[in-house]
């Protein structure tokens, strides 16, 4: 025989984990206690024991750095089906930790972890899914301490996973168009270029705005993932995904709205970062090739990537020597020209064709 709740309620609807706040769960159980009051007083202990959201274990991992000002209010704006908040203090040179730790005697959820030194966003987030893994949570998401991730949002990054059809979730703030008129330009145009090679570099050709950091990552793909590897710094997310597709987990994009303006300092430098993760993406894309269709699998592709380099190489020396007779004598040799670009077109297709079979080989992972 099920056990009646307090005030005579037998099995309590579900909605204890999936509702956005303790005052809609007092609403509802109003009538049955007499008052959302007395609903509220009653079901306090309920809540502190049962969280989970649809039955899964939940943290919320929060990296932050200098975010004394903005902590506070993402914190208070989580919903309440979270089992635990992780704060991981990236050794600020404000309040932040003090503000956690007042907020943590109000919600016994909260988490600190503080560094001593600085290690960037990546490093912090490698803390918080190393503590998620020791404490098996069952998803571990990312949201910023800036406050520009929507937590109405939340359900939807988590129900792909929840329900098996995706291991890795990310918000797309691309999606409703309206990512143009709230981010700033230069961030967006940035996003955009970062975001082509991106999807050569990974793999994952279905997804854009990689640079996003609003994600959800299932136990699996959690505890497969060598974080003491990841990159720390901005380019954390590209370095992920490159290891998520080796790894062959399955990722899928969500709709999320951008927020900005709401106090937010960022710490990015466009013109430094771009040149950094272009890096950091060739390297990534080499070792992807190499990892995943040479050393796991083997996948013909190698080859026209290869042939398509050679004649990359073979493209750039045979129009240097056409621009150098050119400058120098005044006239190009029609069988020079003619080698420049039939390098050019070879290099071409061997490419076009290389990153159509990657496409094909990747496609399962949507």
């Amino acid at each position: 025989m099920p056990q009646a709740a307090p005030g005579g309620l037998t099995n309590p609807p579900k909605m204890l984990g999936i509702c956005q706040s303790q005052a809609s769960i007092s609403e509802y159980f109003g009538k049955t206690f007499r008052s959302a009051e007395n609903a509220y007083n009653i079901l306090q202990p309920i809540w502190k024991r049962i969280r989970m959201y649809r039955n899964k274990s939940l943290c919320v991992v929060i990296p932050a750095y200098n975010e004394a000002t903005q902590i506070g209010r993402v914190i208070k704006s989580l919903p309440v089906y979270i089992d635990w908040i992780v704060v991981v203090d990236d050794a600020s040179n404000d309040e932040t930790s003090e503000v956690v730790k007042r907020y943590r005697k109000e919600k016994e959820q909260i988490v600190l972890i503080r560094h001593e030194y600085n290690q960037g966003c990546g490093g912090s987030l490698a803390s918080g899914y190393k503590w998620a893994i020791e404490k098996g949570m069952d998803i571990a998401v990312r949201m910023d301490g800036d406050g520009q991730m929507n937590p109405e949002n939340l359900s939807a990054l988590l129900d792909p996973i929840v329900e098996d059809k995706a291991d890795y979730t990310k918000g797309n703030r691309l999606f409703t168009g309206e990512a143009y008129k709230k981010m700033p330009k230069i961030r967006f145009f940035g996003n955009a270029f970062l975001s082509l090679f991106t999807k050569i570099a990974s793999g994952y050709w279905h997804v854009t705005d990689f640079q996003s950091g609003y994600t959800a990552i299932g136990r699996k793909a959690l505890c497969t993932i060598d974080w003491d590897k990841m990159y720390k710094r901005y380019g954390q997310p590209n370095d992920l995904l490159i290891r998520l597709n080796v790894c062959n987990f399955r990722v899928k994009d969500v709709p999320v709205d951008p927020i900005y303006n709401v106090g937010e300092k960022s710490g990015i430098k466009i013109g430094r970062v771009i040149f950094t993760i272009s890096w950091l993406l060739i390297r990534m894309f080499f070792w992807r090739m190499k990892e995943k269709y040479i050393i796991r699998d083997f996948h013909p592709l190698i080859f026209f990537y290869a042939m398509g380099g050679f004649f990359g190489f073979t493209t750039v020396l045979l129009f240097a020597r056409v621009f150098y007779r050119w400058i120098l004598w005044g006239r190009i040799p029609p069988i020079n020209a003619l080698a420049a670009f039939f390098s050019f077109m070879s290099a071409s297709l061997f490419i076009v064709f290389a990153m159509w079979f990657d496409m094909e080989a990747n496609k399962h992972l949507k």
